[in-house]
């Protein structure tokens, strides 16, 4: 491992000593009460302490995160090589998928939870905004493809299944790839949302709802705890999508082969 590489990753955890000094030392200097700005420390033990209710949110919250993220990378993959394989279908359903895309799901979460049970809600807000990125990513890397190939597929009678499965899907798999990477943290991100408005209706399990209660009740240490591990959830998704994408394009594809370097 050469010494730059080294520095690159380690850069990343230097700035982060910095910051939590930063912060704790704002915190001692002023004497800041922990129920405006709990220290580092504090945070910490909270997260020690409120273990158990803390992750049994967590994982209520990353369930319903990894339905959302299956729900739209099948449902993204799948309509996308619909509307490869007709125009005409892209064109009459390709507007909704924008319309969808662009309604803030703050405000169609409070809707969904009155019609659908609230677990289903959840997931269905995890999987809005997860869904147009996959979509987007994996219709244009099937455009993407190169003329003089999709030619030659032509020229020896390639059917339009065969042109799709051997050509088109392996050009695509960067770009469909990248939309799994960004509906990741999108579906936790919609996750959180929908479990908000759950909980100003006074019911919830996940991460966000233990947020909003440690709100009302001014346990600050606890929100933040809570806040620390969604963090470090969406790191952890982000970082399991961008591994499996730089496996499955490690050998071939220039946007894997530069980071060997």
């Amino acid at each position: 491992m050469s010494a730059a590489r080294l520095f690159r990753m380690v850069l990343p955890l230097l700035v982060l000593a910095v910051v939590i000094t930063g912060w704790d030392l704002i915190v001692r200097l002023n004497q800041i009460p922990p129920y405006i700005l709990p220290g580092p420390g504090l945070v910490l033990s909270t997260l020690i302490a409120d273990w158990p209710v803390l992750f049994g949110s967590l994982l209520a919250t990353l369930w319903t995160t990894l339905q959302g993220f299956v729900a739209a990378a099948v449902g993204g993959i799948a309509l996308a090589l619909l509307f490869n394989l007709s125009r005409w279908v892209e064109y009459a359903l390709f507007p909704y998928a924008v319309v969808l895309q662009v309604t803030p799901v703050i405000a169609i979460a409070p809707l969904l939870l009155i019609y659908l049970p609230q677990e289903t809600a959840v997931v269905v807000c995890a999987w809005i905004v997860a869904f147009f990125p996959v979509l987007a990513n994996t219709t244009l890397g099937l455009n993407s493809v190169d003329r003089n190939l999709a030619g030659l597929f032509r020229l020896y009678g390639a059917s339009p299944l065969q042109t799709l499965l051997r050509l088109k899907l392996p050009a695509a798999l960067p770009y469909m790839l990248g939309g799994l990477r960004i509906a990741g943290g999108l579906s936790l991100i919609g996750a959180v949302v929908a479990e908000i408005a759950a909980g100003s209706a006074g019911a919830g399990s996940g991460l966000a709802y233990r947020i909003a209660e440690s709100g009302y009740r001014l346990n600050i240490p606890r929100m933040f705890a809570a806040l620390l591990l969604l963090s470090v959830a969406g790191i952890v998704i982000y970082g399991l999508l961008a591994l499996i994408s730089h496996l499955l394009l490690r050998r071939w594809h220039e946007s894997a082969l530069g980071q060997e370097k």
